[in-house]
């Protein structure tokens, strides 16, 4: 244990230089180099079955998901994940039937995974899909978000369109096959729109103005409605994929998968005791996700007045309210000359530490929290996030037991934004603890959720007609 009070203090690692990995085999302090996709060679594909329905920024890939269930847990263990984003460790969990609960800051988790997790024991079929396409095409319902600037998005003409097309699913009691086709169109309300769809978040741009400028002189409603017709079948094939999958490798008794969207993980009781912590905490420079799938909220139906409050919690935008201090990162905190970037430096270490405490309290001793980091840069010094966050937990009776680096294979950059880190980080770390016997952890104290009100953990709906929305 660390005493910060104290001039002798145990270093569990050297930090001497604050640096990138080595590029040999083993790098410094003892970190395994591996390669997940080599270690779980079944998942030859990211996307597949359901992960690739819904885009999200930054997704958790699934081989990194899988060795951590079959290393770190047993059939019908329970996992807990503080920053679910996406849902690939409910998904996950579930086709490797371990019960897991889901929390984030994001709506979008209660949209999503109704889908991910589609409980339904019958295949689809093509022609009940194409039938409901074709409906929509005549459409005489109208939705259009609440959203005061939305014209600002589209032209007159697409929103017109779109605003139809939604109103058909709304007002459409088809269940799994309208959330189906909301999949899709989220994907084509975006596409269409004069945001930079190349970007994660919602930016209008000069190149998408003169896209939308050159398609609307071309036949872009033929368009418009090929992309959701080969979307909505892209995602009908992945459910009966999904379908098919649980069939043949499930035994008889079904996952639990919960989750809760819209809700700060730092205050949210988790009501079971978990077997391990499986999560990837936002980046340190890349936390507004509220921002990148705002236009995909307002269209799901959310408000302006809800969305607004759920982004005041969102890292950036957000006071610490205690200083988390270690030596990695007391000795950055000292390095930076910017007063703005250290407040970030302490929201983000506040806010995230917070979440993962909540969640680790409630791990069974001996569990595993299995925690999926990069190393970011803020004002060019490196911060090793796996080192301080060892640092800090095993102060508090956590036992540091490995951590893997994993080279980046494929990454997307956006060059039209201003990037501090133009090259992207190289790797990305898995770090393993041990709750240990005597957890000086705390449960943070429950206090109403964004909104102004608790939300219980819901359970995916067990009927094949369940609605993403």
């Amino acid at each position: 244990m660390i005493n910060h009070n104290s001039s002798e203090q145990v270093t569990l690692f050297s930090t001497d230089t604050i640096s990138e990995a080595s590029t040999g085999d083993s790098a410094s302090d003892g970190v395994e180099l591996v390669s997940f996709r080599e270690l779980v060679p079944e998942i030859n594909d990211t996307g597949y079955l359901t992960h690739a329905i819904f885009a999200y920024p930054a997704k958790f890939i699934p081989q990194i998901v899988r060795y951590a269930i079959n290393t770190y847990t047993k059939e019908g263990n329970w996992i807990v994940d503080p920053f679910a984003g996406s849902g690939t460790v409910g998904v996950e969990a579930y086709l490797c039937q371990r019960n897991a609960f889901l929390l984030d800051l994001n709506l979008l988790l209660n949209h999503i995974m109704p889908l991910k997790v589609y409980s339904g024991k019958e295949r689809l079929h093509e022609t009940d899909l194409y039938k409901l396409l074709e409906g929509m095409k005549d459409s005489k319902h109208q939705f259009t978000p609440t959203w005061s600037n939305v014209d600002y998005w589209y032209a007159s003409e697409i929103l017109e369109v779109l605003s139809h097309y939604w109103g058909f699913v709304n007002n459409t009691d088809s269940g799994i096959y309208s959330s189906v086709i909301k999949s899709a169109l989220l994907k084509v309300s975006k596409r269409f729109s004069y945001t930079e769809d190349r970007t994660p978040k919602l930016a209008r741009s000069k190149r998408k103005l003169k896209a939308i400028e050159k398609l609307l002189k071309e036949n872009w409603k033929e368009q418009l409605d090929e992309m959701i017709h080969s979307l909505s079948l892209k995602t009908l094939k992945s459910l009966n994929d999904f379908v098919m999958y649980t069939q043949q490798h499930q035994n008889k008794v079904t996952s639990e998968i919960h989750w809760q969207g819209g809700v700060d993980s730092s205050y949210t009781t988790v009501p079971q005791v978990c077997d391990a912590l499986i999560t990837s905490p936002p980046y340190l420079q890349a936390q507004e996700y509220i921002r990148s799938t705002k236009m995909e909220l307002f269209w799901l139906g959310h408000t302006e007045e809800e969305i607004r409050e759920l982004s005041r919690f969102e890292i950036p935008y957000r006071k610490a309210d205690r200083v988390i201090q270690t030596e990695t990162l007391d000795k950055i905190r000292k390095m930076l000359t910017r007063d703005d970037l250290r407040k970030r430096l302490d929201s983000y270490f506040c806010h995230t530490i917070n979440a993962l405490e909540n969640a680790m309290h409630q791990l069974k001793p001996n569990a595993a929290a299995c925690i999926f980091v990069g190393n970011p840069r803020i004002d060019g010094i490196t911060v090793e996030l796996w080192r301080i966050l060892t640092e800090y937990f095993t102060e508090r009776g956590f036992v540091f037991e490995k951590v893997y680096e994993d080279r980046i294979q494929t990454r997307k950059l956006f060059g039209a934004r201003k990037n501090k880190n133009p090259d992207g980080m190289k790797s990305e770390f898995l770090l393993i603890l041990r709750k240990g016997a005597t957890d000086q952890t705390f449960a943070r104290q429950c206090e109403p959720a964004p909104g102004g009100k608790e939300r219980p953990l819901r359970a995916p709906k067990k009927s094949p007609d369940s609605d993403a929305s």
